[in-house]
């Protein structure tokens, strides 16, 4: 497994490879979001049906725009997203027609958040687009908090690992349907 700072993880994304990577609270696994053989790769590294759906990680609104229909969300929707946006908040909104069902699973939306942790930042910047963010963890089982349990866990299964520290938060992301304003998952 390669050992990469994130402005030297494209060639990986590029050729389809997976990922693990620290994010807010937990190491992420992620890849390019519009490869789909990428996609059932970090799925069979997790042990995780297509069905649920991934969520989207981006640097910024702009990167999110080709992955969610905004046609269906009222200004007032989308202002509070950005209110809440960098940061620990995962947003459920509609997801446009061409996406992958790999990707949003058996859903007619997509889960996305603009992170505040400066590595997912400069993934995303260097990707100019944005990541699929998955927890890196085998389905149902304890979330990975250091690198070398990445190395123990997912050695020979993925292809880099992003060095860097977690952020600050002690939970996963809060998780809010855009539409109805409900909380799915109650973060932080």
């Amino acid at each position: 497994m390669l050992q990469l700072s994130p402005t030297q993880v494209s060639p990986v994304i590029a050729r389809g490879g997976v990922i693990a990577y620290p994010t807010e609270a937990v190491y992420g696994l992620g890849c390019d979001p519009d490869n789909d053989q990428a996609i059932e790769k970090l799925l069979a590294v997790k042990q995780r049906p297509w069905q649920k759906g991934l969520i989207l990680v981006a640097s910024s609104f702009e990167q999110l725009l080709p992955y969610i229909d905004v046609s269906q969300l009222t200004q007032i929707q989308l202002e509070f997203a950005h209110s809440k946006w960098p940061g620990p908040f995962t947003f459920v909104m509609p997801v446009k027609a061409h996406v992958s069902t790999k990707l949003r699973g058996e859903f007619d939306s997509i889960a996305v958040r603009i992170s505040a942790h400066p590595i997912v930042r400069e993934l995303c910047d260097s990707l100019n687009k944005p990541l699929v963010s998955t927890s890196a963890n085998l389905a149902g089982q304890t979330p990975v908090l250091t690198n070398s349990q990445i190395l123990t866990d997912f050695t020979g299964k993925i292809d880099a690992l992003i060095l860097g520290d977690l952020g600050q938060q002690a939970q996963p992301s809060t998780i809010i349907d855009a539409r109805s304003g409900l909380v799915l998952r109650n973060g932080q």
